[in-house]
């Protein structure tokens, strides 16, 4: 009987996979086992004979196994062939697509972060964003691969996204498909300070970071007098990288440490002599689209006091993921593990506090066109200096562009970069002492 081989072929393969126990035991789940199996070889005699369309036993088992391990977490997931190479082209830092991480909530597509200069970050994404709909077609129900899926496509081809954002009504985004490269830092001089963003980590964030650090002292020169590492709406990526970039900053101590089922298997990842910034003021930027390897990142340096923690809680996304080859059948994600920090705090589904709460603002500038000046009193002296008035005929600016020009201030920057000056001078003062 075609249902009773099925269930056969599947406790052997299940039984050759498991650890050794009592005979009673074995005996016992063995016997439950081989009745789930007999009712899902049923159900699946049930589908290919009677379901209104005729569907493959192959599309049937993979639904099924997708079904077994997304009821697990958000992240574990089945990958077929096609998925997991697309999964190694995503960590070497190019992809096409809309350029946005995405995981499962409520039986919806939630937006961990875009992706810096991208369709869906120039279309206003945002961190904790409810995908609902892809191009009019419900995602309830849907496999997040299959979402995922989805939203890939050639590049050029337009999707419409259906948003649901906190309690506003539902809103469509129209996007348009891109090649996504990923340039995983970006760095820049903020006056006499360092400011490195780092946007995921994938193969090239170490090498990148290391290379914009000597950059910019070398731009900056001698009056370097801190750096800024921003972390804001990074989706996070490869372990490897995150634990690099905490080493980068750290002379010693654990980074990371990952547990599992079985304690006798944890892991722990410890820094290595050297910090690239040679002990400098560092101020991290964090918020709720910092996630996973970012969190690895933050709480290393806060627990060791390396750096002060600006911004928002993190995203939470705190457990290890492997991706495990089933030989001629793709492959499995699955969690085998939570995060620690090092001083043993889990990461999962609370995220890291910032040492100092800073929520996104918008800076208005405020009108003082109107307000009375020496140069305006009568009978006031006239400045000896040739040229100290340059900016008398420059027409003042409008409400709208002053409006704009403050919009486009990043209030948790300016925070940040007053803290690194703060504690800079601060060093200053006690070493002239």
């Amino acid at each position: 009987m075609r249902t009773f081989s099925l269930a056969v072929a599947f406790t052997l393969a299940i039984s050759a996979a498991t650890p050794a126990v009592s005979q009673t035991a074995a005996s016992g789940e063995a016997a439950d086992t081989y009745k789930q199996l007999e009712l899902f070889g049923t159900v699946l005699e049930r589908i290919r004979a009677n379901y209104v369309e005729e569907v493959s036993d192959e599309e049937l088992i993979k639904a099924a196994i997708n079904g077994m391990l997304s009821s697990l977490d958000p992240h574990s997931s089945y990958l077929d062939e096609t998925d997991r190479k697309r999964l190694d082209v995503d960590t070497q830092g190019e992809f096409g697509g809309l350029g946005i991480e995405v995981t499962m909530e409520n039986g919806y597509v939630k937006v961990v972060s875009p992706i810096d200069d991208t369709p869906a970050a120039n279309a206003g994404l945002q961190p904790n964003d409810l995908i609902i709909a892809l191009d009019g077609k419900s995602v309830r129900g849907m496999a997040l691969t299959d979402a995922v899926e989805r939203m890939r496509g050639k590049v050029g081809e337009k999707i419409v996204l259906t948003i649901r954002r906190g309690d506003q009504a539902p809103f469509d985004v129209d996007l348009v498909r891109d090649v996504i490269k990923v340039s995983p830092v970006r760095a820049r001089a903020e006056g006499e300070i360092g400011y490195v963003r780092i946007t995921s980590f994938n193969r090239q964030t170490e090498a990148n970071l290391a290379k914009s650090v000597e950059t910019l002292k070398t731009e900056i020169g001698d009056g370097l007098q801190g750096f800024i590492l921003d972390l804001r709406n990074n989706p996070g990526g490869l372990l490897d990288q995150a634990i690099a970039v905490s080493d980068a900053f750290l002379d010693k101590g654990e980074i990371v440490s990952t547990r599992g089922r079985d304690e006798a298997q944890a892991q722990r990842y410890n820094a290595q002599p050297g910090d690239i910034i040679d002990g400098m003021p560092l101020v991290v930027l964090i918020n709720g689209g910092s996630a996973s390897a970012s969190e690895i990142v933050a709480g290393a340096l806060q627990d060791h006091g390396r750096a002060i923690l600006v911004g928002q809680r993190s995203f939470g996304k705190g457990s290890v993921q492997t991706v495990q080859r089933v030989q001629g059948h793709g492959a499995i994600r699955l969690t085998i593990a939570r995060y620690y920090t090092p001083s043993g705090r889990s990461i999962q589904a609370k995220g890291i506090d910032p040492d100092i709460d800073v929520p996104p603002a918008r800076v208005e500038a405020i009108d003082v066109t109107g307000r009375r000046r020496e140069a305006d009193l009568a009978g006031a002296l006239d400045t000896p200096e040739p040229g100290s008035n340059d900016n008398e005929d420059e027409a003042p600016k409008t409400r709208e562009e002053r409006e704009a020009e403050a919009a486009r201030i990043d209030y948790q920057l300016i925070r940040a970069i007053d803290i690194v000056r703060g504690i800079a001078i601060f060093r200053q003062s006690a070493a002239a002492k």
